[in-house]
Parts: C-alpha cells; sequence; structure tokens
C-alpha cells in the first residue's frame, strides 16, 4: 500500500477551492481510482498523475454554480461549453499557485497543468498520464455516491444516469480502467436497487 501522504500539504492547499460542485467529494474518490489503475500501469508517473487528478477540477471554483449546472452539465453541447474550457484555464492557474506554494518543481507543474488544461475538453489524450486522469475522472461515475451527485448535476433519475454511464464504457482509456468502471457499476445498481426502482 502506497504511502500518499506527501500529497497532504496539496490537499490542504487546493481545499479552499474544493467547496463547490461537490469536489470535496469527487477530487478525493478520483484521486483513490487513479492509484488503482497506477498500481495497474506502473510505467505512469504516479506523481505527475495523482498531482492533476487532485487538482484536475479545481477551476470550477471560479465560475458560479448555477452556471456550471446550466452550462457546463445541462446544455446541449455541455462538452463544449464556455464554462468547461474556462474550468481548465481557471484549474491551470490555480494549480499552478497550489503546486508552487507546496515547493514542487517546475518540470512537475508543466505536466500537471499540461494535463489539466483540456482534460475534458481535448479530443484525445496525449499520453498514458492523460489516459489515467481521464479514466480516473470517470470512474467515480460509477460508484453509488458518484451516480447519486452527478444524476442531480444532469437533471435525470439515478437509473437514467446509470443507463448514460453504461452507454460511455467504451470511451474509457484504458481497459483497466472500463473494467474497473463495469465492476462498480453491478455494485452500484445492486446497493441502490435499480433493478427494481
Amino acid at each position: 500500500m502506497q504511502d500518499h501522504s506527501r500529497y497532504d500539504p496539496v490537499w490542504r492547499a487546493a481545499e479552499p477551492y474544493m467547496r463547490v460542485r461537490k469536489n470535496d467529494v469527487h477530487l478525493p474518490l478520483a484521486f483513490h481510482w487513479a492509484q488503482a489503475l497506477l498500481d495497474a500501469h506502473p510505467e505512469a508517473d504516479r506523481d505527475i498523475c495523482s498531482l492533476a487528478i487532485m487538482l484536475h477540477d479545481i477551476g470550477w471554483y471560479s465560475i458560479d454554480m448555477e452556471r456550471i449546472i446550466d452550462e457546463g452539465f445541462r446544455s446541449e453541447n455541455f462538452l463544449t461549453s464556455d464554462v468547461r474550457y474556462l474550468h481548465e484555464a481557471e484549474g491551470v492557474r490555480l494549480a499552478r499557485e497550489v503546486l508552487g506554494t507546496t515547493g514542487w518543481a517546475e518540470d512537475t507543474i508543466e505536466a500537471v497543468c499540461e494535463i489539466i488544461d483540456g482534460h475534458d475538453t481535448r479530443a484525445e489524450p496525449r499520453h498514458l498520464n492523460d489516459r489515467i486522469v481521464r479514466d480516473a475522472d470517470k470512474l467515480w461515475r460509477y460508484s453509488v455516491i458518484g451516480l447519486s451527485i452527478a444524476s442531480d448535476w444532469f437533471g435525470g433519475s439515478l437509473k437514467q444516469y446509470a443507463e448514460q454511464v453504461e452507454r460511455d464504457l467504451p470511451k474509457f482509456e484504458t481497459e483497466t480502467g472500463r473494467q474497473l468502471a463495469e465492476t462498480e457499476l453491478a455494485r452500484s445498481r445492486a446497493a441502490l436497487m435499480l433493478h427494481v426502482l
């Protein structure tokens, strides 16, 4: 089991920016999924992936919550909405601040920010580290907590959202990510009684 305490100063520095859009739930859960993916892909850079997943969505802090939901989740073209690009740009700005004040090297900061910038809007991942962060960002949605929170963002029922994330399984960047998502979705469906409700 990995010791993740070296990231504690980053968590503390980022915490003020996590108090929006349930990022105080999303980011720690996505971090744990990233660790599982990193265990399966030891050739990836653990620090860069871990820091990128921790900070990838802190840019939502700079955007009004009503705008986040209306434009970022419920608009017709939500994945290419202005707020998606804005949260990435703000995420890069805030990540530079957080990582700089917590003593990370400039090359690490650059690599982390390169992933954050475009993690939602870039059509294709650039490398394995990028693929792992993208998969960890998706994986939390397959948990009971993720299904519950995200179904509210998208304005549908739990069952509808579970069906949506099942349709999204082919979008995973790694086979490990897809397998983890399938297993977690089966657990979540059973726990939420979605075969009945």
